[in-house]
C-alpha cells in the first residue's frame, strides 16, 4: 500500500510537468472585456480596428505569446474569430481576454461591457 502511494506520487509530478506546447493546446475560458489600444506590451502600436487581445500577466508569460494567433468563441452565441496577442492586461484573471473594440464588437455590442468566452492558441 505504501509502495503504491509513493509510486503514484512520484509519477504525478511528471504528469504535471507538461511541455509548453502541450499547454498551448489547452482550452481557456474566462471573461472578455475591451480597451482602446495603442502601444502594447509586445512593442507594437495597434489601432482599434485591429483584431488583437491582451492576456493576463500569467498567460502573457513575459511576452512568450506575442504575435501568436488565438481562436475565440462566445460561449452564449457560438460566434468565433481569430485574433493576435499584442498586449498584457494587468487586471485580467487567468483565461480572461481584453480585446480591441472591433474584436469585441464582432461578438457583442461595446455597451455590454463583458461576455463569457472560450479560447485557445492556434
Amino acid at each position: 500500500m505504501v509502495f503504491a502511494a509513493c509510486f503514484a506520487a512520484f509519477f504525478s509530478v511528471f504528469a504535471l510537468a507538461a511541455p509548453a506546447s502541450e499547454l498551448e493546446k489547452r482550452d481557456y475560458s474566462g471573461k472578455a472585456t475591451w480597451f482602446n489600444v495603442g502601444l502594447g506590451s509586445c512593442g507594437q502600436t495597434n489601432v482599434n480596428s485591429d483584431y488583437i487581445v491582451a492576456l493576463s500577466p500569467a498567460t502573457y508569460a513575459g511576452g512568450a505569446h506575442c504575435g501568436k494567433k488565438i481562436r475565440i468563441t462566445d460561449k452564449a452565441t457560438g460566434v468565433s474569430a481569430t485574433a493576435t496577442v499584442r498586449d498584457t492586461c494587468p487586471g485580467c484573471g487567468a483565461g480572461d481576454l481584453d480585446m480591441s473594440p472591433s474584436l469585441f464588437s464582432h461578438f457583442e455590442p461595446l455597451d455590454k461591457g463583458t461576455f463569457q468566452l472560450e479560447w485557445n492558441f492556434l
